[in-house]
C-alpha cells in the first residue's frame, strides 16, 4: 500500500489512502503466546469486573492457573488500553478541545432503527501482536453497521468507521460513546456535528451505559 521508493512523500501517500502517518512507521512486535492468552483473559475479566485493578486481575489469573505478577498485569492492561473503573479526584484541567457531552439515553425508549447508534473499541489478538477494532452498531437492531481496524489508538480509524456507517445507512438521531480520547476528539465529534447528530456520552465510570456494545465484545471474545 505504501511505496517507500515512490516519488510521492510518505505523508502524502498516507493521506491518499486514509491512514495515519504513525501507521507507516509501525513495526509489529512478536508477543509471546502466553502474553496474548493473558491479555485475552484480562479483557474478559475487565468486562465482567470493571472495578478490578492490576492486583485483583493478578489474583484472579493466579487462581485460574495463570501465574503472573502485578507489574506484568499492569503492563498488559496498559497495552489493552483498559484500567479499573473507580471514582478518583479530578487533579487536572479538562482539555478545552475534548468536550464531554451529557448522557442522553436515560429513560429513553429506543423503538426504531437509526434512533440511537453507539461505538466502542476493543482489541483483537494476532499471531504477531494485536490490532484495535472499532465497531458502530444500531441500538435497536443490534446490527453492526461498520467497523475498522488499526494498530494504533488514534482517532482517525474511528472517524473513518463512522463516516462509512453514515454513508451506508444515513444519520441516527443520537450517537452514544464513552469518554475515550478517540471519541472525544474533534476529529470524531466534528463528523457528528456536521451531520446534525446529537452526541451522548457515558457517565464517567459507567461502562454499563454502553452495555450493548460491551455485550458484542464479550460474545466476540468468546467466539
Amino acid at each position: 500500500m505504501i511505496d517507500r521508493e515512490h516519488d510521492l512523500s510518505l505523508l502524502r501517500q498516507a493521506r491518499l489512502v486514509w491512514i495515519s502517518r504513525g501507521t507507516i512507521y509501525y513495526e509489529a512486535r512478536l508477543l509471546p503466546e502466553r502474553d496474548l492468552q493473558q491479555m485475552r483473559r484480562i479483557d474478559e475479566l475487565h468486562l465482567e469486573l470493571p472495578l478490578a485493578g492490576s492486583r485483583m486481575q493478578r489474583d484472579l489469573l493466579n487462581v485460574e492457573g495463570h501465574p503472573v505478577g502485578r507489574r506484568h498485569v499492569a503492563t498488559l492492561m496498559r497495552r489493552l488500553g483498559i484500567e479499573a473503573i473507580y471514582r478518583r479526584k479530578n487533579t487536572s484541567r479538562p482539555n478545552p478541545e475534548h468536550r464531554v457531552y451529557p448522557y442522553l439515553l436515560r429513560r429513553l425508549t429506543v423503538n426504531r432503527p437509526n434512533q440511537v447508534w453507539a461505538a466502542d473499541i476493543t482489541y483483537i489478538p494476532m499471531v504477531r501482536g494485536f490490532v484495535y477494532l472499532v465497531a458502530v452498531i444500531d441500538w435497536y437492531t443490534r446490527r453492526v453497521l461498520s467497523w475498522g481496524l488499526s494498530n494504533t489508538l488514534t482517532a482517525d480509524f474511528c472517524a473513518e468507521a463512522l463516516e462509512e456507517a453514515l454513508a451506508k445507512y444515513g444519520c441516527p438521531q443520537i450517537f452514544n460513546i464513552d469518554q475515550g480520547r478517540q471519541f472525544t476528539s474533534l476529529e470524531f465529534t466534528s463528523v457528528l456535528k456536521r451531520h446534525g447528530i446529537a452526541i451522548s456520552m457515558d457517565g464517567k465510570g459507567r461502562w454499563r451505559d454502553n452495555v450493548f456494545v460491551e455485550r458484542l465484545w464479550k460474545s466476540a471474545h468468546r467466539a
